[in-house]
């Protein structure tokens, strides 16, 4: 499998409006992050998991000009309000591409985005609703997932298997639960929210985002979902071996 970071930062990105870059080194290129969402393939298939309000540019900049399906891992709109950058995707196969997610999810999306999955006039769907089950084929990927609390609501964390390679994705969690532990446990790749150094009510901090992958003993982790207090040399000199953070248009491939 081949993952990309399409991109990695917080809901407001880094920087934030304003040149905010907070503690980011503005001069450092990895610094720059666009709202979180990543790209899973196989030989034969192209799984984009979110559709970030900064789609067309992460799509543009990793050179991807097609996708097979979606998968949404909540509504929370750094995940879900690029939907419509779809529209150029199936303009290219003129085919509605599926879309997973969990059900309270999936009517969510379908409510708020009703043309981008039901047509309107003249304009044909975009995007075929699908439930997201715990176990299931996409493509050619086995993919499972678990309800992670965050805040009010669940996100969905993945676990990508393929010829015996797994790739976890654990993004917009508060706190981790015995079943988050169980999925992810052993993975080859392990992709997850460290939002900021200091708690936060409804995402992982380092301390507790570091536990965790302590405890699920992936091959690599790499952290996602960071804000601007999380400067990438500063990281990169503090954290454990095999644990680095993500940049937007890293690639990996297992």
């Amino acid at each position: 499998m081949k993952v990309t970071i399409l991109g990695c930062g917080t809901s407001s990105g880094v920087p934030r409006i304003g040149n905010d870059w907070g503690d980011c080194d503005p001069d450092e290129p990895k610094n720059r992050r666009s709202r979180v969402s990543i790209a899973v393939e196989s030989e034969n298939n192209r799984l984009l998991v979110d559709t970030s309000p900064d789609l067309r540019t992460q799509l543009l900049n990793c050179e991807i000009e097609s996708v097979d399906q979606v998968i949404w891992t909540h509504d929370h709109a750094d995940h879900c309000h690029g939907i419509d950058d779809l529209r150029q995707i199936f303009q290219r196969s003129r085919e509605a591409i599926p879309g997973y997610a969990r059900s309270d999810t999936l009517e969510s999306l379908k409510q708020r985005f009703s043309y981008a999955f039901d047509g309107h006039k003249y304009y044909p769907s975009i995007c075929e609703p699908r439930l997201l089950d715990i176990d299931q084929m996409i493509g050619d990927v086995a993919v499972q997932c678990v309800d992670m609390p965050h805040g009010s609501i669940t996100s969905a964390g993945l676990r990508f298997e393929l010829n015996g390679k797994s790739v976890c994705y654990a993004t917009d969690f508060g706190e981790v639960t015995d079943e988050m532990r169980q999925l992810f446990s052993g993975c080859d790749l392990f992709i997850v929210d460290a939002l900021r150094e200091t708690p936060h009510p409804t995402h992982a901090h380092l301390e507790m985002t570091l536990d965790f992958i302590q405890s699920v003993e992936p091959g690599i982790s790499l952290l996602t979902h960071m804000d601007k207090s999380m400067d990438y040399k500063r990281l990169s000199a503090i954290l454990p071996t095999g644990v680095a953070p993500a940049h937007d248009g890293c690639v990996v491939e297992i």
